[in-house]
């Protein structure tokens, strides 16, 4: 398959961060918000795809139909987060629809509509969650608000390290999404689901996946291309348990990918990944074990987690890198 002749490409001429062709608009932020915290966690990774970070700002592509750009996110001084629209003129339907989709983006990325409070008065008298409480305060449960896209994350992560995660998105995304050029640095759309249903198992070979992990790819891209599966469907589940059901029905997905999928896409704070290693980790060392805890021994110590489950884990992970 020839994935270079269906390359797009959007380029912002001006070269210059702040240019005309650029829109800037604020983004208001709640109390318990700070994004100094939220951009670390962002940079955890010097293989991440989907977005640069570059002097305390970050950078991310967004569509808009079949109309793309790149925003760059920072603080603004006068309080909230300045978001700049690279590459779409200002004043035109496709750039209002861009802005659009830009906003939602922001408060979808860094769940920016959650009332943290009943969270933190948790943690303060968690023993395991005071200190993440304390060190990462103001951090929010970063999300991926596409739903292939954090299915595809759940799946392409089961059952390896982080930094392998890493290099295979990268290959997936750079095979088969679509290049934004803005600035003179390259951006990524996530692959759609239509163009990874079309594709057999053979075709995904390069990319050094197992067999299992292109097949489970290929079928959760079946199931949102043809809308057996969305966003929609699954919020209008009405709970975790409907939600956590309809996803372990397909190959490949089981309660940890499924759980992962929910709390990053749907932000339901209830989400649990219990099986999650990352956690156990994070669980081994502040209760200063020479193990991991069991599953029972998690179910006691997250029975005062109730509600905040994804937050806590979110908090969790936060101390390991």
């Amino acid at each position: 398959m020839d994935n270079g002749k269906r390359k797009e490409h959007l380029h912002e001429k001006s070269g210059e961060r702040g240019a005309a062709s650029s829109e800037m608009f604020v983004v208001q932020t709640p109390e318990l918000f700070r994004f100094e915290p939220n951009l670390r966690y962002l940079a955890r990774s010097s293989n991440e795809c989907m977005y640069r970070i570059e002097d305390g700002f970050v950078y991310k592509a967004i569509s808009a139909g079949e109309d793309a750009a790149v925003i760059q996110v920072g603080e603004s001084p006068e309080g909230g987060l300045a978001v700049r629209l690279l590459g779409a003129a200002s004043g035109s339907r496709a750039g209002e629809g861009l802005r659009a989709a830009a906003m939602r983006e922001v408060k979808e990325w860094f769940d920016l509509e959650r009332d943290l409070s009943p969270f933190y008065a948790l943690a303060a008298s968690d023993p395991l969650l005071v200190e993440p409480a304390r060190r990462f305060y103001g951090l929010r449960l970063m999300g991926i608000p596409d739903l292939f896209e954090a299915l595809c994350w759940g799946i392409i992560g089961q059952q390896i390290n982080l930094a392998f995660a890493y290099t295979l998105k990268r290959r997936l995304v750079e095979a088969y999404g679509r290049p934004i050029d803005a600035d003179g640095h390259r951006y990524w759309l996530f692959p759609r689901p239509e163009e990874i249903a079309a594709l057999s198992p053979t075709d995904l070979e390069p990319l050094r996946m197992t067999v299992k992990k292109c097949e489970y790819l290929i079928g959760a891209a079946e199931a949102i291309a043809s809308g057996t599966l969305s966003k929609e469907r699954l919020t209008a589940a009405g709970s975790l348990k409907e939600a956590e059901k309809l996803l372990t029905g397909m190959r490949g997905i089981g309660p940890w990918t499924a759980n992962y999928a929910v709390m990053r896409c749907l932000r339901l704070p209830d989400a649990f990944p219990i099986d999650d290693v990352g956690l156990h980790n994070a669980l081994k060392q502040q209760l200063g074990l020479d193990r991991k805890p069991t599953k029972a021994e998690l179910l006691e110590l997250s029975k005062g987690w109730s509600g905040w489950e994804a937050y806590a884990t979110f908090y969790l992970w936060r101390l390991l890198y």
